[in-house]
């Protein structure tokens, strides 16, 4: 599923710097830069809708986790304040691929 998003997101213009980014906190899936925004992407797939569709499982503990995740990307990768950042889903249910820009604000400490 992942390359499908990727190729998805590359026909788009988004330019992939990083896929399963892991630290202690946890993990990014795709971490791209769209024009000026250094993107965090969080990947969601539902085969069916029985619990739900896949951008509702982006809930508020796993936008906490991301960020932290994020924040140590970014000390590592010496970003700047200045830099510019965003959260976004990509939420796959079924067939359909649905790409979610700004989809959670940064969710701090």
């Amino acid at each position: 599923m992942e390359e499908q998003v990727c190729a998805y997101l590359l026909s788009r213009g988004v330019e992939i710097v990083e896929r399963n980014f892991r630290s202690k906190q946890g993990e990014i899936d795709l971490i791209g830069r769209d024009g000026d925004y250094l993107v965090f992407f969080e990947v969601k797939y539902r085969g069916s809708r029985n619990k739900g569709s896949a951008a509702e499982a982006v809930g508020y503990a796993k936008q906490r986790r991301i960020c932290r995740v994020a924040d140590y990307y970014r000390v590592l990768h010496r970003c700047t304040e200045d830099t510019p950042i965003r959260f976004d889903v990509v939420a796959v249910d079924g067939e359909k691929l649905t790409w979610i820009r700004n989809a959670f604000y940064y969710v701090g400490r």
